[in-house]
């Protein structure tokens, strides 16, 4: 490439993903004596980049691809141990990067990550590919000289991950992804711009997570239980973690997910489809103990009414009746059983108002709470109620809430 030139370079840029990035030791022939004098300035090596060309608030900024293999070595995080005021991001969360990685190697055909963002603290040059045409204008080769600093203004736990998941395969390093890069106008800017990119990220609910993720099999096991329910199908709310005071909704996605989680765990050697036929069946039986749920179902009566008279559509109850009915299945009782032994559960008193049974338990100064310690106390009423033994764990939780020790 010692030779190259503009022309040169912009045609193996269209034609070559492996292209992205090149060291270019010279500087090209149609250059002018401003061009020759910046590079002469930056150094004898620069990063070449195909390139789009933006504007944003009036500023200039790039959108281009990069290699996996290249993102370790040109995003370098060594910011963590300066105190928060002289960096511009957050402390690396290490507990998430293994997440992220395993993510990435778990799906080598499927997987998404969205484009990093990036400043990058150097003089940089944009040559368009044919400054004749509006479409040519904007698309062209960017140089950034070496000793330039990229910093990640979002993104920085992806890096992570894809620095990790390369370690384990490296043939991931071909694979590209998409880089936001802007000009780094210092430190008080790029703060800024961190602020900015996540003053309106908002995560998905948990319950749209559920709806959408066609890889976990719990989320599609929980769909299943839900869509082959006519009650459940009619009273689930799939979109949104809360129910609106009006809504005619009793239970949401994400509660029902987190106890059949709870039913099902441990019980790996079943096979996708009996997972689903035993939460259905177990969901069912449970169903028929709650009349207040068929009433809602047939219109007779609202579901604000039944959620803010009774405990039993809430996901502390709905988790605990998962965690019992686990305890059935660990025990290998026949499900033919489950109706008998479920059917104590239409004698309890599941009002919010007996604050006797369920205050300190499922509830706190009389508002539904779902704690560690709530969630273990009321799984330990419901099994009291069935009969059924307590763990040790429940055992000393309960015994200590019954002295007044909780």
């Amino acid at each position: 490439m010692d030779d190259c030139t503009d022309r040169e370079i912009r045609t193996e840029d269209l034609h070559s993903v492996q292209l992205v990035l090149f060291h270019r030791p010279c500087a090209t022939k149609k250059t002018t004596a401003t061009a020759d004098q910046r590079r002469a300035k930056m150094g004898a090596f620069e990063y070449v980049f195909p390139a789009i060309r933006g504007v944003q608030a009036g500023r200039e900024y790039y959108v281009t691809m990069c290699p996996l293999r290249l993102i370790p070595r040109l995003f370098m995080f060594d910011e963590e141990e300066l105190p928060a005021e002289m960096r511009a991001q957050r402390t690396l969360n290490r507990s998430r990067v293994p997440e992220l990685s395993r993510y990435l190697l778990d799906n080598p055909t499927s997987y998404v990550f969205s484009a990093l963002t990036a400043s990058v603290d150097a003089d940089v040059e944009f040559a368009p590919f044919d400054p004749s045409t509006g479409a040519g204008e904007r698309v062209g080769a960017l140089t950034i000289p070496m000793s330039a600093k990229f910093v990640i203004n979002d993104g920085q736990h992806r890096r992570a991950g894809i620095t990790d998941a390369l370690r384990e395969n490296p043939e991931l390093g071909d694979e590209s992804i998409a880089i936001v890069m802007f000009l780094d106008l210092g430190l008080k800017r790029c703060q800024q711009m961190f602020a900015d990119l996540n003053r309106y990220a908002i995560r998905p609910s948990r319950s749209l997570s559920v709806l959408y993720d066609h890889r976990d099999e719990m989320s599609a096991i929980a769909r299943l239980v839900v869509h082959r329910s006519p009650l459940f199908s009619d009273l689930t709310e799939t979109e949104s973690n809360n129910l609106a005071a009006r809504s005619r909704k009793l239970f949401t996605l994400s509660a029902l997910y987190g106890a059949t989680k709870a039913l099902l765990d441990g019980l790996d050697k079943l096979s996708f489809e009996q997972k689903v036929d035993v939460a259905s069946n177990y969901w069912s039986v449970v169903a028929e103990q709650f009349p207040e749920w068929h009433q809602v179902h047939a219109g007779e009566v609202s579901a604000g009414e039944v959620r803010r008279d009774f405990i039993h559509t809430h996901g502390i109850v709905l988790h605990s009746l998962g965690r019992v009915g686990n305890s059935l299945l660990q025990g290998k009782q026949d499900p033919a059983t489950w109706n008998r032994k479920l059917k104590k559960l239409s004698g309890l008193d599941w009002r919010r108002a007996n604050t006797e049974l369920w205050e300190g338990r499922a509830t706190l100064g009389g508002k539904v709470s779902k704690t560690a310690a709530n969630l273990t106390l009321t799984t330990a009423a419901i099994r009291t109620s069935l009969g059924m033994p307590l763990p040790s764990d429940e055992q000393h939780a309960d015994e200590a809430f019954r002295r007044g020790e909780k």
